[in-house]
Parts: C-alpha cells; structure tokens; sequence
C-alpha cells in the first residue's frame, strides 16, 4: 500500500534507508555526514513523502520524497528496501508524485540520478523520462517528463 509519510513512526526507518541505500551512491555527500542527516527532518517538512508499505501500521519498504516548485515537480529522494525490490514499489510512488503533480498544476516533472545508479536511470527511463544533462562535479544526470493531465 501507498500512504502518506508519518514522521513519527516513519522517519527512522526511513533515515536508516537513506543512509543505507541512498548516500553510498552519492558522490556529494558522506555516509556519515551529520549534518546531511540532521537537515533531513527539515527536508522532509518541505515537500510531501510517499511511503510503500506492507500494511498501514508496517515500516516503509520503500519511499519518495517531492516537492512542487512552481510548474515544477521535483523528486528528490527515493529509496526501495533491497529486499523489497522488483515488485513496482518505485513505479507506483512515481506514479502517485505524478498524479499529485498534475493536480497542483505541475507541467514538467525533474530528477537527479547519480551516475553510478543504473539501475533507477533505466527504470526512469522505462516511465519516460529524458536525460537532459549530466553534472561532472556531481557525478550526476538531470532527467525530464512532461506531465500531462490524463
């Protein structure tokens, strides 16, 4: 199932995935960055944080972070548990950030994929997304959707 984040019985399991899962990819910043992890309670308060998980009481398999940013849909963060992958989790908090979206008037969805993740570049572009950039000082691509009402 697909729900709204709760901070409270959410975020740290959450964190732990994010530290786990997220920012050994990252080429910017450290595993065990303090100030990275201290800023992420504030991060999460300025967009809206979809969790996947397996009941509603259950901590999050996966999860994505968003914000909308004038016509703008910016997917910040998203994470799938290793042992929960390969069973759509991604593509249906894609599809609920997209849907979300459009009914805040968003026209162009945006991402940053680090280089070294394959895996997610491919599957972004499974879901139409377009690379549009790439970033060497941050080892990173810019990828772009157009959303469309349905």
């Amino acid at each position: 199932m697909i729900r709204i984040f709760n901070p409270r019985t959410d975020e740290a399991e959450i964190v732990r995935l994010i530290r786990t899962e997220l920012i050994p990819l990252s080429q910017t910043v450290h595993q065990h960055d303090a100030q990275t992890i201290r800023e992420l309670p504030k991060r999460f308060r300025r967009g809206v944080t979809y969790v996947a998980a397996l009941s509603k009481k259950s901590p999050p398999v996966s999860f994505l972070h968003f914000e909308v940013m004038g016509e703008v849909l910016y997917l910040d963060m998203m994470v799938t548990h290793p042992e929960h992958r390969n069973r759509q989790w991604g593509r249906k908090l894609i599809a609920q950030s997209e849907a979300y979206g459009i009914s805040q008037q968003c026209r162009i969805a945006r991402m940053f994929v680090d280089q070294v993740n394959t895996k997610a570049h491919n599957l972004y572009h499974k879901l139409g997304y377009i690379t549009v950039n790439y970033y060497p000082e941050l080892r990173c691509y810019e990828l772009l959707k157009p959303l469309t009402p349905q």
